[in-house]
């Protein structure tokens, strides 16, 4: 880190007192936010229920997958879960956490991504919501070279929904080539076999660099005993099949031997301290100083009706070091912040809405982006859209955009997308929404995602409906039912349940996460040079 000597001399953000009496109605309104997301938290922390739990420690003599990961992770350092409500309330049952828990965290002090199922949750079948969970997992941890390590319990696909995981490009077999190309992108694979690896699971130990095996409780085979007993006609072990000790003194498909979980997690921590990967010493960075404004107060900002409307400079100055913001052309474009800052030391360019995307504010951020790629400088995107307004101007602001677009899918250096308030209609793209590949994109509990705005859907809906349902009646039961389907699928817990995201977050929790994204993707990451030069307007 530098000295303080060398801290820059950014503006401190000079911001008006907040009312108390919008801020105690504003902090109300997002209680019932927040209070539906614990909900759907708890229960993805509940897993498969507590018989389910019993079974698997008592009588299968297995550790929970929650143990399992903290064997794993350095002593009293963060693990960075990702996506914990994947899998709430999907159309065929709620599968908590997606039957496997992904995330980020420090184990013999070097940042790997951990994918760990939850062998207590229906045996840890895969589903196609996990399916995603980990095809997004692996991209993120391909995106910033990190690890990977597998703590394998699975009994295979969820044979009754195997359409959607067997035969598609970006079904379950896309695992496994993303094992095989991140291994020759020298991206390491370890495994540590816990518990069943069957049918496709078992490629998973098998493609990686180094694996583990648990005597007794491990087994990696492609087909069990019932089924050589239903081919063969012979009787055989799940041990004499595919055991720890066939595939460590006969097939070779494994490397190390372990007695027990706690031995085999040990194990894969020596292996771990061998990758010979070291994270970046990041020039530049500065001590860390806290924000002048309260990150406490972030909830009491939102508005309680247009949400769009949430001050940016107030989110910012409770977000960056010190509050301390350099706003990059200032005057123009207004209705989209652009500026450098530093988070917990690191510098970065912060894009923020403010209004409608103008022709001008879209030219601003592009040239803003191109700046920042050009510098090597991680970008964060604070995204709240506003409604767009129909007028002649249009065809200028669509091309304005066009351009910011092109410059965001571009560019090379990380971006971390935080949705604050509205991903709503195109604009959503430009502000690094999740079809731009950023690195981390998270969601507040109060976040709204949809084509327009749940408003404009449901005009189109209803007179939709109007011209082809003459019963009355029937049309506003309809237009209800839509109505309620319009309402859930735009809530943040909805677009988490189905990884449109990487979890949702507390708005005071905001600098936490942002500053351990930062501190992911700076560690092995080594950004491309821009092929273009900076594009003014």
């Amino acid at each position: 880190m530098g000295s303080s000597a060398a801290l820059p001399k950014f503006p401190t953000l000079k911001l008006d007192q907040l009312n108390a009496e919008i801020s105690k109605a504003n902090s109300e309104n997002f209680s019932r936010h927040e209070e539906v997301f614990k909900s759907a938290l708890a229960v993805a922390h509940a897993g498969g229920g507590a018989k389910a739990i019993e079974r698997h420690t008592q009588r299968n003599k297995k550790m929970v997958v929650e143990d399992r990961v903290k064997a794993l992770i350095d002593e009293d350092t963060p693990f960075l879960e990702l996506s914990p409500l994947a899998g709430f309330m999907m159309e065929y049952g709620t599968v908590p956490r997606a039957g496997v828990i992904t995330g980020i965290g420090s184990v013999c002090g070097k940042l790997c991504m951990v994918l760990a199922n939850d062998g207590a949750f229906k045996g840890g079948t895969s589903y196609p919501i996990t399916v995603r969970k980990q095809l997004r997992a692996q991209e993120i941890a391909q995106q910033n070279r990190i690890p990977c390590i597998y703590v394998v319990d699975s009994g295979g696909a969820f044979l009754p929904l195997q359409s959607d995981i067997f035969p598609d490009k970006n079904h379950g077999g896309r695992a496994f080539y993303n094992e095989a190309i991140m291994s020759a992108e020298q991206i390491p694979q370890v495994a540590v076999v816990c518990g069943s690896c069957t049918a496709g699971g078992a490629y998973v130990p098998t493609m990686a660099q180094e694996t583990v095996i648990v005597h007794r409780t491990g087994s990696v085979f492609l087909g069990g005993p019932p089924l050589v007993k239903a081919a063969l006609g012979e009787i055989i072990s799940t041990e004499d099949l595919g055991g720890a000790t066939v595939h460590c003194k006969v097939s070779g498909c494994t490397d190390y031997f372990a007695q027990d979980e706690k031995s085999a997690f040990e194990t894969c921590r020596d292996i771990v301290s061998t990758l010979n990967v070291h994270h970046e010493d990041i020039k530049g960075r500065l001590p860390s100083r806290l924000p002048l404004y309260d990150p406490q107060d972030l909830p009491s900002l939102i508005p309680s009706n247009d949400q769009h409307q949430i001050d940016m400079f107030q989110v910012i100055a409770r977000v960056v070091d010190a509050s301390a913001f350099h706003e990059f052309k200032q005057m123009f474009g207004p209705s989209l912040i652009t500026g450098f800052a530093h988070v917990d030391g690191y510098l970065v360019g912060i894009v923020g809405n403010q209004g409608e995307v103008t022709a001008d504010a879209a030219s601003k951020g592009a040239h803003f982006v191109t700046l920042c790629n050009e510098r090597q400088i991680p970008l964060i995107f604070l995204q709240n859209t506003s409604p767009e307004i129909a007028d002649k101007g249009n065809a200028l602001q669509l091309k304005c955009q066009a351009r910011m677009m092109a410059v965001v899918s571009c560019s090379t250096v990380p971006k971390i997308t935080v949705v604050v308030g509205n991903a709503v209609g195109p604009t959503h793209y430009l502000m690094g929404g999740k079809a731009m590949s950023p690195n981390f994109v998270f969601s507040w509990p109060n976040a709204v995602r949809c084509a327009e705005t749940p408003h404009t859907v449901m005009e189109a809906v209803e007179a939709g409906l109007r011209g082809s349902v003459e019963d009355e009646a029937k049309r506003e039961s309809m237009i209800a039912k839509y109505k309620d389907r319009v309402a859930m699928e735009t809530t943040a817990v909805f677009a988490s349940s189905r990884v449109l995201d990487d979890g949702v977050i507390l708005p005071q929790d905001t600098r936490d996460v942002v500053s351990q994204c930062l501190r992911i993707v700076t560690a092995y990451n080594h950004p491309a040079k821009p092929a273009y030069p900076v594009i003014r307007m």
